[in-house]
Parts: C-alpha cells; structure tokens; sequence
C-alpha cells in the first residue's frame, strides 16, 4: 500500500540515485517546508557543505512563496559566485519539480548558475 510516505522516499531515492557532488560540480540540495525553504551547495566527495542559504538570509520579503523561492534561488547563485562556483547538479530530493522548487531552480539559472 502506498501511501505519501513511501511516494515521497520513493521519489527521493530515484531521482537522488546518480546525483553527487564533486569539486567540479556541486550539488544544489533543496529543502522544504510547509512555510520556509533552504538550499545548500554540498561537495559530497569531501562531505561538506559549501554555501548554504534559508529563507531568513532574504532582506526584502516577497509576498508569495514562490517569489521568495525564485530570491531565494538568486541569493544562492550570488553566494555560489563569490566562491567561484558556476557549475552545479541540482538535487530536488523528495519534491516535485514544480511550484517552489521549480521557482528555485529558475531563479539560480538567472543568477548564473548552470545545471
């Protein structure tokens, strides 16, 4: 019987299954909430986390989530340059891609970030 749980892990373990970050490309990892996301910029060969960026790094608030998630986005690749990283994989985990992760992944494309 499945249920949103095992969808969900399901989901995580297909789309996670070939995606690693490396020194050349990171890997864009994206967390969410029913009210806030974050995303990090994750090198797996070593085991550390980069750059990583929440909701409350934004100075100005957006009135939608998906508008926060597209600043959110362009914050990342911002941060991401200023530690000259151009290249990434971007990682959706459990989610779909659509609504705010999608935003996301937009917004880090227009900030310069290419995956």
């Amino acid at each position: 019987m499945n249920n949103n749980r095992t969808t969900r892990q399901q989901r995580k373990i297909r789309s996670s299954r070939g995606v690693r970050g490396t020194d050349a490309m990171l890997r864009l990892s994206v967390a969410r909430s029913n009210q806030h996301m974050q995303a990090q910029l994750i090198n797996d060969s070593k085991g550390v986390t980069v750059v990583g960026v929440s909701e409350a790094n934004l100075t100005e608030k957006a009135k939608t989530k998906i508008e926060r998630a597209r600043q959110l986005g362009k914050l990342l690749a911002e941060e991401a340059k200023k530690r000259k990283v151009t290249k990434v994989v971007f990682d959706k985990g459990e989610y779909r891609y659509h609504g705010r992760v999608k935003a996301l992944a937009e917004g880090a494309r227009e900030g310069g970030l290419k995956f």
